[in-house]
């Protein structure tokens, strides 16, 4: 019996010890202030580089194409101009569509006449990256479509099928954009009997 109650005064001991020893934190005084400095390092600014722009979004980020962009979109273009290229686009802008005749832009966008549309756009693409500079009086270009332009260069006004290039050489990574004052049609298929 004694050495049950030895056993049990050490554990006792033992216990006392160890809640004792984990009762025993410090508080912290809150009357010291303690003094934190605070120090600034330089922030490494951070650049984000926008990707070259291609044919397409030099269109896009001009509020004077967005009738072509609707058009280029509705055709089903956008994938095929933001290809490798080189392309040369003729940019009709929303006025040369709004000289249309009333009602030819909304026939144009509507699904029965995607092959149409696509058409009349490829007409106005030319494979390669030609500068204004590049293009000579009565020079023919062949278009995606097919068909032929002619190039008029008068007093140093280049003009494409008659109608005036506006803005000349906006460079883009795959290509370069000509804005035109007019829609170039190109000419109707015949039907063969």
């Amino acid at each position: 019996m004694t050495k049950n109650f030895l056993k049990l005064f050490c554990m006792a001991l033992v216990a006392s010890t160890v809640f004792t020893a984990c009762n025993n934190t410090k508080t912290p005084d809150t009357t010291a202030t303690d003094t934190v400095a605070v120090v600034e390092t330089p922030v490494e600014e951070v650049v984000v580089e926008e990707a070259p722009k291609d044919v397409v979004d030099v269109a896009i980020s001009s509020p004077d194409h967005t009738t072509l962009v609707s058009a280029v979109t509705a055709a089903g273009l956008v994938e095929t101009l933001k290809g490798a290229g080189p392309f040369t686009v003729f940019a009709p802008t929303n006025a040369a569509f709004s000289a249309l005749p009333a009602g030819t832009v909304e026939s144009l966008l509507t699904p029965e006449k995607k092959a149409d549309l696509t058409s009349i756009l490829t007409y106005h693409v030319v494979a390669g990256s030609v500068m204004a500079a590049d293009l000579k009086d009565g020079q023919k270009v062949v278009t995606l479509q097919g068909e032929e332009l002619t190039v008029s260069v008068k007093d140093g006004k280049v003009m494409i099928n008659g109608a005036n290039v506006t803005t000349a050489d906006l460079a883009g990574s795959n290509g370069v954009v000509h804005v035109i004052d007019a829609v170039l049609m190109p000419k109707p298929k015949k039907n063969k009997k």
